[in-house]
């Protein structure tokens, strides 16, 4: 009687198929892992990466990832505050000091133009800048004219007196009534203005006083002191202003120096 052949060690294996999927499995889960940290740029999603791959390919038992909180990661990082400017703080002797220096020197200004400050047409002011001269442009010049009158130049020149005794800076400024000017000289209030603070200037600089203290600044009707609606208001409108400058600045009360009424300075209109 013929022998049964065996077949059980030599018997094919169907299965080996499983191993090859769970191969290709593996390899697509490592591909949509790399796509999904790609498409999203995290250091977190990184280092999950790179453990999930270190343990597909190595066989180690997983552990749990280290990874950042959602909201610490995702939160965007916001702008250091900048520090706040230190105010100055100068020595209160030295403000002390410069205060009454201005007050002498707009002492000597009203005994300088003591006769137009009876008139009404100069008013003497101590502010925050400094001190203030309010000239009436009808003192000083010709309607639509920047030349200066030959009364002018004497009372200007008194005044160069007084400041050539100290060495504060000093800024001239025009200003106008809002009636537009359009002539061959002056085609607007701006140059009209301006031209009239720099012939102060230059009768300033013939007085001795150094022209790096000077500067001249035109307004034209941007700052009006007073309602363009009257011919009161516009004359009053129509100055220039002297300021000499303060070299310890300090907010300080208004403080009117003459019996005329305070002016306010240029920083409020």
């Amino acid at each position: 009687m013929r022998r049964r052949r065996r077949y059980d060690d030599d018997q094919d294996n169907h299965e080996r198929w499983l191993v090859s999927y769970a191969d290709f499995i593996t390899l697509l889960f490592a591909f949509f892992v790399v796509m999904y940290a790609v498409s999203s740029v995290n250091e977190g999603k990184y280092r999950v990466l790179s453990d999930s791959l270190g343990i597909a390919f190595s066989g180690l038992r997983p552990q749990a990832p280290v990874v950042d909180s959602p909201i610490e990661s995702q939160r965007p990082a916001l702008p250091l505050p900048m520090p706040a400017p230190r105010r100055a703080n100068p020595n209160v002797n030295a403000v002390k000091k410069e205060r009454e220096q201005m007050t002498g020197i707009a002492r000597d200004l009203l005994a300088a133009m003591a006769p137009l400050i009876d008139q009404g047409k100069v008013r003497v002011t101590q502010t925050d800048r400094g001190v203030s001269v309010e000239i009436n442009a009808s003192v000083l010049f010709a309607p639509a004219d920047a030349k200066l009158s030959a009364q002018s130049e004497k009372t200007l020149r008194a005044v160069a007196e007084v400041l050539t005794k100290v060495d504060n800076s000093i800024q001239v400024e025009g200003h106008t009534d809002n009636i537009p000017i359009n002539n061959p000289i002056f085609p607007s209030n701006w140059e009209l203005s301006a031209v009239r603070a720099s012939s102060v200037v230059r009768l300033f600089i013939d007085a001795g006083i150094s022209e790096k203290r000077l500067l001249a600044v035109g307004h034209g009707a941007n700052q009006p002191v007073d309602t363009n609606d009257t011919a009161d208001g516009r004359l009053r409108n129509r100055r220039v202003q002297l300021m000499i400058l303060s070299k310890i600045p300090e907010t300080i009360t208004e403080v009117p120096i003459s019996s005329a009424a305070p002016v306010q300075s240029s920083e409020s209109p």
